[in-house]
């Protein structure tokens, strides 16, 4: 069952979210990690906001272990974000593909 997620990063900015998509190898529009329906990331007053739509909680679950857990450390963040998860009723995405 798909899942949202909301991951509240406290003390990060844009400027280091970028840094940790570049380490990852990740392009901006570029396709996502796999298990990712949805990604996009805002400022917030005190750091930034992410929100996800993940296939599964185990495809989350694969990432965060694999693949941002050794990227945040390499990069030396250390709190751990807020983060909520709930599971999805019903989702729509557009298909980029449509609009060229």
């Amino acid at each position: 069952m798909a899942i949202v997620v909301q991951v509240d990063y406290g003390d990060m900015s844009l400027d280091q979210y970028d840094e940790v998509v570049e380490t990852l190898g990740l392009l901006p529009g570029g396709p996502p990690p796999p298990g990712v329906l949805f990604h996009c990331v805002s400022a917030r007053g005190d750091g930034i906001r992410i929100l996800d739509v993940w296939e599964s909680p185990e495809a989350l679950e694969d990432f965060q272990r694999r693949r941002i857990g050794p990227v945040l450390e390499q990069l030396g963040v250390r709190s751990p974000p807020r983060m909520s998860v709930v599971d999805v009723h019903r989702y729509y995405a557009a298909n980029p593909r449509a609009r060229r």
